[in-house]
């Protein structure tokens, strides 16, 4: 058994929900090795062989993928398929995206959202938003399978020696064009990466008030900014905030809730993370029952304190 790792990239270096897949293929069993398809990307291609269980990179350089559209990466690892038991995509926008149509071309059902490996053909995915865990067992030859990547431990993104082959690029499909990307600047940390993340809920009221109260605990524990979606759908904070079921699944080692209930969709998003301090005026709020550290209080008094604190 040999499963493929479908990395995901900017060309130029590995985004990190790659190391997570790569630790949830090999768990799968055999020999992993990684696609890097891009435009120019041999220096992504480099940094895969440089992950920790990687045997083999195999590198796809054409125009057409360099902004990873679906059509032609399909195309691109469904020529490779042959000589794969599974093929592993993170479950992000860019996997999500490409997986369902890499499925449809096998013909085989896609698994998806795994948190564990209990064997070659079987894993745990959440479903129910979370509320209920189901045991897959798949008799496909080939399983396509996307990775929660907050359920695995990422790879050592160094320390690994894989060969790096070239392989044909699939011609361009020629069914869809890269037109343009509008990128939100950021100076903080990518949420879905971030050590620590500072999230707010509806009950800040307003998007001045985000960046009044929550902005400055963020500056001191160098944090990435959060938001439920009832914050989201207020417009109180942009949508790339959103942490939950329909939003970003996120497992910092600190996540701090302010004001957020604690929604069964925002729970999903942010269950899993390592230590969870909520911030909240009513006891009752479902928030407190994943909570490692709850904070009975009206945030706009307790979040400054804390900020004042923290020195």
């Amino acid at each position: 058994m040999t499963a493929l790792v479908i990395a995901e990239h900017d060309n130029h270096s590995i985004k990190g929900a790659t190391l997570n897949t790569v630790t949830a293929a090999a768990a799968c069993g055999g020999e992993v090795h990684v696609l890097v398809a891009g435009f120019n990307a041999a220096p992504a291609a480099q940094a895969a062989a440089q992950i920790a269980g990687v045997a083999k990179v195999l590198h796809a350089d054409a125009a057409g993928f360099e902004h990873g559209l679906a059509e032609n990466m399909a195309a691109q690892i469904v020529s490779l398929a042959g000589n794969y038991s599974h093929i592993l995509f993170p479950a992000t926008a860019a996997g999500k995206n490409v997986a369902p149509r890499v499925a449809a071309l096998l013909d085989v059902a896609q698994i998806s959202d795994i948190i564990h490996v209990l064997g070659a053909d079987t894993f745990d995915r959440p479903i129910y938003a979370g509320n209920a865990i189901a045991t897959v067992q798949s008799t496909d030859k080939l399983k396509v399978i996307t990775v929660r990547t907050t359920g695995f431990d990422p790879a050592a993104a160094i320390g690994g020696s894989a060969a790096v082959d070239s392989v044909s690029a699939t011609a361009d499909n020629g069914s869809s064009s890269f037109v343009g990307s509008e990128i939100a600047k950021n100076d903080r940390p990518e949420l879905t990466a971030a050590k620590i993340i500072v999230s707010g809920g509806r009950a800040m009221g307003s998007s001045d008030k985000f960046n009044e109260v929550l902005m400055p605990l963020a500056d001191k524990l160098g944090a990435a900014l959060g938001a439920s979606r009832a914050a989201v759908d207020a417009g109180y904070a942009p949508n790339d905030w959103q942490v939950g079921q329909t939003g970003k699944i996120v497992a910092p080692e600190l996540y701090i809730a302010a004001g957020i209930s604690g929604a069964i969709q925002h729970l999903a998003g942010m269950k899993d993370s390592k230590v969870i301090v909520a911030i909240n005026k009513d006891p009752e709020a479902p928030i407190f029952s994943v909570a490692d550290y709850g904070l009975e209080a009206d945030l706009f008094t307790a979040v400054p304190e804390l900020v004042r604190a923290l020195g």
